[in-house]
């Protein structure tokens, strides 16, 4: 067994002529290296156009990389592929099932696809439909499945051969609160199964409920590791925020936040924010709210909370995870 299952050393790919900027070439990979052990849920955040797809679908072995090498369950992706996809399953961006059958169906559709015979495709089916919480609707047909039912229903075919690996590619794009919960529980019950997960995202709070460790990628390379406790301590755990109501007081804010913050405060013009890291939350926010009270600067809010994803990117990176990049990867 290995300690860890999916890695990459020095991944390197390059598409040619997506963006005049850039010349004649542009990297989707620029030398990017992952660890994943063996039984975890490991986090691969980015923005779009971060790599984060070019990365899996080169482990998957949809992809030939252009440099680097990587091994998944203790094979090179390049030199065994055939062997590699008998060992790992992937769930992409959209739920890839038919409408037009039922979730067994489907599964059996799947099972044969996978040169299992038609009994032990029955059997499979019945499986796993059992255990991704589907059986009641087992032969409702799949269009008419809610998007969280039509995503459990894509993982569990991807588990026809109960992978040693699984590669998710933001699974959960595009679905409701609720839906998102329920193929989180779905996840959560596979790695307790001892399944390791490769799990794309542009969700912190996805990464923070599901990953034990998290990779931060950015134009290719890998440019953080960490837990996602970790993470959100690099850009200074609690943070005081204060919103005005007038621009003009932007500046007056950000001075009186300054005198109760660890760090220098950032300030956001368009939205009329701003934020700080602070140690001691109950006293200084009390310090900022009776400051501005005295100075007599209306607000529209203030408060504290926990860095969301664009405060880990916008430190780490420079930008926002609304930035597009140069392709969907």
């Amino acid at each position: 067994m290995h300690e860890h299952p999916v890695l990459a050393e020095g991944l390197r790919k390059r598409y040619r002529a997506r963006r005049a900027d850039r010349g004649t070439e542009s990297y989707a990979l620029d030398g990017f290296d992952l660890a994943v052990r063996r039984g975890t849920v490991h986090g691969l955040l980015g923005p779009n156009g971060a790599g984060k797809t070019t990365a899996v679908r080169i482990l998957a072995t949809l992809l030939k990389a252009d440099g680097g090498r990587a091994e998944v369950a203790g094979l090179d992706v390049a030199r065994a592929p055939r062997a590699v996809r008998a060992r790992i399953g992937l769930t992409g961006q959209y739920a890839a099932v038919d409408e037009g059958l039922t979730g067994r169906q489907n599964l059996e559709m799947f099972a044969r696809l996978f040169h299992l015979d038609a009994r032990r495709s029955r059997t499979r089916a019945a499986e796993l439909l059992d255990r991704f919480g589907l059986a009641d609707a087992a032969d409702k047909g799949a269009g008419d499945y809610s998007g969280g039912m039509r995503r459990r229903l894509d993982l569990a075919a991807s588990m026809i051969l109960a992978p040693e690996v699984l590669f998710l590619d933001e699974p959960t794009t595009g679905l409701d609160p609720r839906s998102r919960g329920e193929v989180w529980d779905a996840v959560r019950a596979l790695v307790a199964e001892g399944t390791t997960v490769l799990l794309t995202t542009q969700y912190l709070e996805e990464a923070d409920r599901l990953a034990s460790r998290v990779t931060v990628m950015d134009r290719g390379r890998a440019i953080a590791d960490d837990t996602p406790e970790g993470l959100k301590n690099r850009v200074g755990g609690d943070r005081v925020e204060v919103v005005v109501t007038e621009p003009a007081d932007l500046d007056a804010a950000r001075k009186i936040v300054a005198r109760a913050a660890d760090g220098e405060p950032g300030v956001d013009e368009s939205g009329r924010r701003v934020h700080a890291p602070v140690t001691d939350r109950v006293a200084a926010l009390t310090e900022v709210a009776r400051a501005l009270q005295d100075e007599r600067i209306p607000v529209e809010d203030i408060g504290l909370r926990r860095p969301s994803l664009d405060d880990v990117f916008l430190t780490l990176t420079g930008h926002h995870t609304s930035t597009e990049g140069a392709d969907a990867a």
